[in-house]
């Protein structure tokens, strides 16, 4: 498992914060932002896009990952999540099942905009409990 060390962590703050002021939020006023470190050393940022009716919204996370699966990258090596808040803001479920399908236990490091306040933790200390063991998963894709 490789290590990511401070300096690229806060080169993906950074993207990840300027993600955040492109967002779509108009609902919620919550901006986010996300930047995803391939493997190649491409960062792909992504960042929410509400809709009026909240289920079509699309969350910064998971349009960071589709960013980079678009482009043609399948590895990755860490993710910054940004939000203009307090205190910093772990992924809903939803993103972290989705980060644990294509990027594995990576480094996630979750930026608090107003405090400057980080927190890092591995992905599968976020996701301790992924959605891979039902019948016939193993068929399709390994466990992270």
């Amino acid at each position: 498992m490789r290590t990511i060390d401070a300096k690229h962590l806060k080169v993906l703050a950074e993207v990840a914060r300027e993600a955040a002021r492109r967002a779509y939020a108009p609902y919620s006023k919550f901006r986010v932002g996300a930047a995803l470190l391939g493997a190649s050393g491409e960062i792909y940022p992504g960042f929410n896009v509400e809709n009026v009716s909240y289920g079509l919204s699309m969350c910064a996370e998971r349009t960071a990952i589709y960013n980079a699966l678009i482009c043609g990258e399948k590895a990755f090596q860490a993710i910054a999540i940004w939000t203009d808040s307090e205190s910093p803001v772990s992924p809903c479920g939803a993103c972290r099942q989705v980060l644990t399908e294509f990027c594995g236990d990576i480094p996630v490091l979750l930026c608090a905009g107003r405090t400057g306040r980080t927190r890092r933790y591995r992905l599968k200390q976020l996701m301790p409990a992924a959605f891979f063991d039902f019948p016939g998963a193993g068929r399709h894709r390994k466990k992270p």
